[in-house]
């Protein structure tokens, strides 16, 4: 058989092999592999294991689905029997204590629905996600090692941004001393290339703390004192370098360092400092008197026993706990929660967290990696000033007597996976039980978790799928707490229903920590006057970086229209009122969407999903110009203002205002509450201000103020397509591929909008900021700074003049105006969001956004202020 012949039939049996996999609906995963009938084997192999476990898995069904059956209507007293069936029929399988495999399946919560996947995993994982030693989370010299040597080459290769990179992930996973002091001193020589000078001393600072004779961690630390003008620093530094250089040509070098600092007897020094500047919680202001009551509809909430000028500080509190976000593992600090530094601390003890200094992860519950200097010859000879010089800088005591240590993760840092792996709220769960139990709070069986934490909750009202998740997910935790960390903990009935209770509690108590993200910090680096087109528009994106149970901060209602806003200063929650609040009223702050945001009928379908009661708040319950508009249509008379709701908005509006009309004549019985009111609805729905008798239905298709009727769907159908092609164009100009083509294609699609929608519709103001945004990139200023107010305009109807959101978008309207030379108009945008900013937050704005000053400068500058 020739080579020709050869390679034919070889190819013949890749497509057989093919067609296998494409029948079998596998893929094929080695497509170099020739020998075919052998990887066939495999996957066979690989089909029947996989058979095994479905037949396995299908053998529980009846077991789910009675559990299912008994689920429906069961209620917190049914939870010890439910939990004691659960727990006796799973701790009765061989398959939840043995090791399936020597790899943890890491990946499969990522699936999008977590209780597809949760039997299989309770089977197959829960032993090792609660050893140790199977973890996939400690320490490995030989990660650590490989990951030094590319570093080194990228570094050689001056890619310094990549060798930072490598040098981090190496410093997570190392566990040797003497290897962690060299990494360390690596990426301080790459921070220092890449000109983060304050960055690199830290590390060098760090190196020295585990190895005091690492003679060229003083001599780095010297150079880079130097440079930062702390000359007696410099000084002491390369002297201990000079002391520890055995060769004579190295000491004759680090002579000649030592004559080039300047002299610094006469000159005043700044000392470095290493610890990170922490914006302090403010006081609440001492007339704010707050209390808190119970009522029939919402049940505790908090009250005003004064009245309140706005704005004030009413209540600031630390957290009770909390836990980092997923997606924010690798970009921000696992306690303060704060954006990472590029010279990030790992933890000593496995390779998850990473913090933000020294001080974050002693609170948390790490240790710092040391070598406390001994005694040693080489120093012996030294002046007294460099000795105590040494011991200043190589000692961690002062960490430990200025930091308080809240010790959140030191029960989860032992390298085991299922802090790595299981849902935040499970782990945040773990954190409330580790620290209720170590402050002795708590027996070992959690029977009075409840009441410790005293917190509302929704059991009963869950669905029975919801609730068999609560159920395996205790199981789990309560298992994996006693394997890995608390062996007293009692895996038994009582601990797993006091955790479902835990759960439930934090799945409607617990606060989504947030940070405002600007999506371009060009005004940190440009110089005055030298604003560019080239740079991004200054926008905010809204960022969930962690979550926490706020005790006090739990007991605050919502308000699709609230009068109070929170904000976080690292953990710290922190709220203000924003209007005067008068005494008696209730305080309330918004969980999510509120009235400018979503319609009427999206919030009340979100707050009973999500935290099972039904809003009835002033926003949901009083007609609003917002919620008439905020999805609707226009009049197919051109020249009347009114608009046209889709058949479930005019259902909710309808029971909205039949449910106001029908309130008890002793309250306000008019909708109309204010002037402000009273004129936005008549301008877009004056039919509805003519008081009706009995009930009202509002009818959909037809104009609520001139009667026209409207097609509806066809408006529909074009919104859609209108809306589907500036989507693809917003994925050419997220591609930098923005052009006046491009903006042609973005106007026309907006003009279809304006012609379905109607003008203070919320897509016509998404619409307008993409066109803006468009128009920017192609450099059409003129056109950016339009339909950015033009949005700006359509948003202060749905939210009003001075919210927050107004804030945020003029942002990218002064951002605009600087780029397009309009000085005095940018000064003017930026006086009135430093205005509404003030007013929501108060002194932190310019802490919590720290472009802003930078985009006063700028702006000032201009003026020539």
């Amino acid at each position: 058989m020739d080579l020709w012949e050869e390679k034919k039939n070889k190819r013949e049996k890749m497509k057989e092999y093919f067609d296998i996999v494409h029948n079998d609906g596998l893929h094929f995963r080695q497509p170099w592999v020739f020998d075919v009938q052998e990887e066939v084997q495999r996957l066979k192999k690989r089909m029947n294991k996989m058979a095994d476990e479905i037949a396995e898995l299908k053998s529980l069904c009846p077991m789910v689905h009675e559990f299912r059956l008994k689920s429906s209507s069961s209620s917190v007293d049914d939870l010890l029997s439910s939990s004691s069936s659960l727990l006796r029929f799973l701790l009765g399988l061989p398959q939840f204590h043995q090791v399936k495999s020597s790899k943890p399946p890491l990946t499969l919560l990522s699936a999008s629905s977590f209780s597809k996947v949760l039997w299989f995993w309770v089977l197959k994982a829960v032993s090792e996600l609660a050893d140790p030693d199977l973890g996939c989370c400690g320490k490995s010299q030989e990660s650590s090692l490989d990951l030094k040597r590319r570093g080194n080459l990228c570094f050689r290769s001056r890619s310094f941004d990549d060798a930072l990179r490598f040098y981090s992930k190496a410093l997570r996973v190392a566990r040797d001393n003497t290897l962690l002091a060299s990494l360390f001193l690596n990426r301080a020589n790459a921070l220092h290339n890449l000109g983060l000078l304050q960055e690199s001393l830290r590390d060098c600072h760090r190196a020295l703390r585990i190895d005091p004779f690492y003679s060229k961690a003083w001599f780095r630390r010297g150079k880079l004192n130097t440079l930062l003008g702390n000359y007696k620093d410099a000084f002491r530094d390369i002297t201990v370098s000079i002391s520890l250089e055995s060769s004579p040509a190295g000491k004759k070098q680090l002579q000649n360092e030592l004559l080039a600092i300047p002299d610094f007897q006469n000159k005043q020094t700044s000392e470095n400092t290493l610890c990170y500047a922490t914006a302090d919680l403010p006081n609440v202001q001492s007339e704010v008197k707050l209390r808190c009551v119970s009522t029939k509809e919402k049940g505790r909430g908090m009250v005003s026993e004064s009245d309140i000028e706005q704005p004030s500080v009413i209540h600031v509190e630390e957290p009770f706990c909390v836990v980092i976000s997923k997606s924010c593992r690798e970009t921000h600090c696992h306690f303060c929660l704060n954006e990472l530094p590029a010279d990030s601390v790992p933890c000593p003890s496995c390779s998850v967290p990473v913090y933000c200094s020294e001080s974050c992860q002693i609170q948390s519950g790490g240790t710092l990696s040391t070598n406390e200097m001994v005694k040693n010859s080489t120093f012996q000879n030294l002046p007294d000033d460099i000795v105590e010089h040494i011991k200043g800088v190589t000692s961690a005591v002062r960490y430990y007597s200025e930091t308080e240590c809240v010790q959140e993760h030191q029960h989860e840092c032992r390298g085991a996976n299922w802090p790595a792996v299981l849902p935040s709220d499970a782990v945040l769960a773990g954190r409330v039980i580790m620290k209720l139990i170590n402050q002795g709070e708590t027996p070992t069986d959690l029977s009075n978790l409840q009441e410790k934490l005293d917190l509302s909750h929704s059991y009963s009202k869950m669905s029975p799928e919801s609730k068999l998740e609560l159920h395996l997910l205790s199981i789990v935790l309560i298992w994996c707490l006693n394997k890995s960390c608390c062996p007293d903990l009692s895996v038994c009935e009582a601990s797993v229903s006091q955790t479902i209770i835990l759960l439930s509690q934090i799945k409607v108590n617990s606060m989504a920590i947030v940070r405002m993200k600007s999506s371009g910090d060009s005004f940190k680096c440009i110089p005055a006057g030298n604003v560019s087109a080239k740079e991004p528009i200054q926008s905010l994106e809204q960022i969930r970086v962690g979550q926490a149970l706020y005790k006090i901060g739990s007991l605050f209602n919502h308000s699709c229209k609230p009068n109070i806003h929170l904000y976080f200063l690292s953990r710290g929650l922190v709220m203000r009122t924003t209007e005067f609040v008068p005494v008696g009223c209730p305080l309330e702050l918004s969980y999510g969407p509120e009235v400018g945001k979503w319609d009427c009928k999206d919030r009340i379908r979100f707050f009973e999903e999500e935290y099972f009661f039904h809003c009835q708040c002033c926003g949901c319950s009083q007609m609003n110009i917002s919620d008439l508009v905020i999805n609707g249509y226009c009049c197919v008379n051109t020249s009347c203002t009114g608009v046209v709701l889709d058949s479930s908005v005019a259902a909710c509006e309808s029971e909205k205002l039949n449910h106001f009309l029908a309130a008890p004549k002793s309250l306000d019985h008019h909708f109309l509450v204010s002037e402000k009111v009273y004129a936005g609805v008549s301008e877009v729905a004056s039919s509805l201000l003519i008081k009706p008798s009995g009930s009202l239905h509002i009818k959909a298709d037809k104009c609520l103020k001139c009667g026209s009727r409207c097609e509806v769907e066809n408006s529909h159908a074009e919104v859609n397509k209108a809306w589907n092609h500036l989507r693809r164009v917003e994925e050419l100009m997220n591609s930098g591929r923005a052009n006046i083509s491009v903006l042609s294609d973005c106007l026309r699609s907006i003009a279809v909008l304006r012609t379905s929608l109607h003008m203070y519709n919320k897509d016509i103001a998404d619409a307008e900021d993409k066109v803006a945004q468009a128009c920017y990139l192609a450099g059409e200023m003129k056109g950016a700074r339009e339909h950015c107010e033009a949005s700006i305009k359509i948003l202060k109807r749905l939210y009003g003049d001075e919210h927050v959101v107004i804030g945020n978008e003029l942002v990218k309207l002064a951002s605009i105006q600087l780029a397009s030379g309009d000085s005095s108009g940018a000064w003017e945008t930026t006086k009135r969001l430093s205005q509404i900013f003030s007013k929501y937050y108060g002194s932190h704005a310019e802490t919590l956004f720290s472009y802003l000053s930078c985009l006063k400068l700028e702006a000032a500058k201009a003026v020539n202020l």
